[in-house]
């Protein structure tokens, strides 16, 4: 047989260059956003052969020219190690954030702070000056009518709390409930209220051209409050021809309310932690985690694990043990992946932080006897054939001395992520497509390893390419045992099959 060029290898050196080290397989995925800390060409390539499948995109901090620059750098530089990952957009969403304050403003408790729109005049203002420690503006002139007397308003990430007292048109009088410092343009939440403000922003738009421009993988939809957010950003992407996988980020109390329907129309999940921790209760998180993990194991859908995992890093070379138990749960509870936010755009431990990561998931993942995921849903009959494959290559496994897998062929990646669900410990899935964006897209799921591979009419020369790709990239050694989801020849027809096959 010739041999086969597969380009861009993700997860593993080319045999021949020897361009990049060898990354470990590991089921669990690891998410990095990039930022001043990683930007550079040095820190990238760090970044990518330290084990990082996804680079996301922090919009809120970010501009469509800087979207059009760093995808490009991320691309290159993943072309020159041999080494692809997939790009996360996370666009900034619809928000309320406080005005310009000319100094920092020591609030105390029992302490008065107006909050007025656009609309209020000045004479309002003034009135309240004399009685309130501060007056400060928000950019939604609907907060009044969306609060009742006795409400909770939250400022910068909870740190600030307040209670509405008296409510005006143009509006609210809060009275503080904890002490703190009050300075500009501070994020507001308002635990229970689902604000009318639209699903899209301007920006996002903006941003989301670039995007589609640059050629993104994913986009993170930030605070999505019902199933209906996640229609509209598909019909936008649509209407610009982009197939980008949409993952929706839960992060209020709305999201939690409507997450079967939230579930049902993205195609994947984030577990937003940052805002989901300001809108609940801090103690019942740990609970909506792992009811949102498992309703997306049940869906068939990915879940990601973000926000605050290795915090403590962004200062320390160490992560502490709380963080590192932290991680754990999510391993143990069998996320797709896991985030890293600041430690890997602002902190001064980067690749470190991965590596913390990568060595956790390498530790506590073999340790984990879930048994294959009972609760998916499996409607047609192709799908059901796929359980029965993850038991079998299981049982392979334990009669070899090398690990089975399972080989699937796909366009549209939807058999990848459907095995990436069932969860079948300790059985690689080798997920073979010729669509470049279904390749870098099947990075997410759990457990799938992909390969971009010339796909042939006849499925038998695609099979035995496949294998060859396997043994080449040292994935199976010569006399490996697989399962194989393919389609067969059957006469003039092709029909769907399941085999055995060694790989040669």
């Amino acid at each position: 047989m010739e041999s086969i060029e597969v380009p861009n290898h993700p997860l593993t050196q080319s045999p021949s260059t020897g361009t990049a080290p060898l990354v470990p397989y590991r089921h669990t995925k690891i998410i990095a956003t990039i930022g001043p800390a990683t930007q550079s060409d040095l820190r990238l390539r760090s970044l990518l052969g330290a084990g990082v499948q996804i680079i996301r995109l922090n919009m809120a901090h970010g501009t469509p020219q800087w979207v059009l620059d760093t995808v490009a750098n991320v691309r290159r530089i993943s072309s020159e190690i041999r080494r692809d990952v997939a790009v996360m957009m996370d666009v900034k969403g619809p928000e309320i954030r406080t005005g310009d304050v000319p100094q920092p403003i020591e609030i105390s408790v029992g302490d008065r702070v107006l909050m007025f729109t656009s609309e209020c005049p000045d004479r309002v203002v003034e009135r309240h000056s004399e009685d309130c420690k501060a007056c400060v503006s928000v950019n939604y002139d609907d907060l009044p009518n969306e609060l009742s007397i006795g409400d909770k308003v939250l400022v910068d990430s909870g740190l600030l709390r307040f209670r509405v007292i008296e409510l005006g048109r143009e509006f609210i009088l809060c009275e503080a409930l904890l002490s703190g410092e009050l300075t500009s343009r501070r994020h507001v939440n308002l635990p229970g209220i689902q604000i009318k403000l639209p699903s899209l922003t301007d920006k996002d738009r903006l941003d989301l051209d670039a995007g589609i421009e640059a050629g993104i993988d994913f986009v993170a939809m930030s605070f999505v409050r019902e199933a209906s957010d996640i229609d509209t950003l598909r019909s936008y992407l649509e209407s610009h021809g982009c197939e980008a996988n949409i993952i929706a980020k839960i992060e209020d109390q709305s999201g939690v309310r409507n997450c079967e329907a939230i579930i049902e129309a993205s195609d994947s999940v984030m577990v937003a932690r940052g805002d989901l921790g300001i809108e609940i209760e801090l103690d019942t998180l740990p609970l909506s985690q792992t009811e949102l993990i498992e309703k997306c194991q049940a869906a068939g859908k990915p879940v990601i694990v973000a926000t605050h995992m290795l915090e403590s890093m962004i200062q320390s070379p160490i992560p502490t043990r709380a963080e590192i138990s932290d991680i754990c749960n999510a391993i143990r509870e069998q996320a797709d992946a896991v985030m890293l936010s600041g430690e890997t755009t602002i902190g001064n431990y980067p690749i470190e932080s991965v590596n913390a990561m990568t060595s956790i998931i390498d530790t506590i993942e073999p340790t984990v006897k879930a048994p294959i995921n009972q609760s998916i849903k499996l409607e047609q009959p192709k799908v059901k054939m796929l359980r029965s494959a993850a038991v079998l290559a299981k049982e392979l496994t334990e009669n070899q001395t090398e690990p089975s897998g399972i080989v699937v062929f796909s366009r549209s990646g939807f058999l990848p992520r459907v095995l990436g669900a069932l969860r079948s410990k300790g059985v690689p899935i080798y997920a073979f497509t010729d669509v470049e964006l279904t390749y870098r897209q099947c990075l997410l799921p759990w457990g799938v390893k992909p390969f971009l591979i010339e796909f042939h009419d006849d499925p038998e020369r695609t099979i035995l390419d496949a294998l060859e790709v396997l043994k080449e990239y040292h994935d199976c050694p010569s006399g490996t045992w697989v399962v194989v989801i393919t389609n067969v020849l059957a006469g003039e027809k092709i029909v769907d099959g399941m085999q055995v096959r060694e790989v040669p």
